[in-house]
């Protein structure tokens, strides 16, 4: 068998650091007229239904959410909201500080890179200005494709628009959303990361029975990668 072509992550937690809800959260709640713990609630509570954009734009998912709370705030409060909660997600974005030089010393190497990402409107958005978008070569978000990890829907966007099979290609994740299950069922070869931070990290649907291998460090990945073209040059790759 031939060595991985491609290297596919997931986003928050795996590229980034640990990530929670910080305290810019508060003043989308201010906007929209209702209590920062109630907004957290139905936010927690409608992940995926937002996540797989079920409710329409940013705007309209939003207004969903104010319902669910109980309020109805005007079209302008809801616009400014959408505002407040784009920088506050982003302010809770904190890409790893190897990120960058992983994904570079992966394509250095020949492979191809790309993210996975469950997520709702604010990252599409944002990711783009981010240090990692150049080194990107596909990007797949739940919000834009209608389905959450681990529907296999995901992973083989990814592999169609690389022009690959998921068996070339290596999923690295933090293990939110069953997300390294799902890629193993897709047919992919997954890896769990376990940096100490993520101890804290925000997560749902968590991949809590996974005995698959594991990488402390981001930058692990390309010891893996190595090993793997190492193998494949000499009669196979080891599974």
């Amino acid at each position: 068998m031939s060595s991985y072509q491609a290297v596919l992550f997931d986003f928050f937690g795996t590229l980034t650091r640990s990530v929670q809800r910080g305290a810019a959260h508060a003043g989308t709640a201010e906007l929209l007229g209702c209590p920062t713990d109630a907004l957290s609630e139905v936010l927690n509570r409608t992940y995926y239904e937002r996540a797989s954009g079920r409710f329409g734009n940013a705007e309209a998912t939003l207004r969903w959410v104010c319902a669910q709370v109980g309020v109805h705030p005007s079209d302008q409060a809801v616009r400014a909201a959408v505002a407040s909660r784009h920088l506050a997600v982003r302010a809770d974005t904190w890409l790893r500080a190897d990120a960058v030089p992983v994904l570079a010393a992966l394509r250095q190497r020949g492979l191809r890179t790309g993210v996975i990402s469950d997520c709702t409107h604010e990252l599409p958005a944002f990711l783009p200005q981010l240090a990692v978008a150049p080194l990107l070569d596909v990007q797949v978000f739940s919000v834009q494709v209608g389905r959450c990890k681990p529907d296999p829907t995901l992973y083989l966007t990814a592999c169609q628009r690389l022009g690959l099979t998921p068996g070339d290609c290596l999923y690295v994740g933090d293990g939110g959303s069953q997300e390294l299950t799902g890629a193993e069922r897709a047919g992919m070869t997954a890896v769990r990361l376990a940096a100490p931070d993520l101890a804290t990290h925000m997560v749902f649907n968590a991949d809590r029975d996974w005995r698959g291998p594991t990488l402390g460090t981001l930058g692990e990945v390309l010891a893996l990668v190595d090993h793997d073209a190492a193998v494949a040059g000499v009669g196979g790759r080891a599974d």
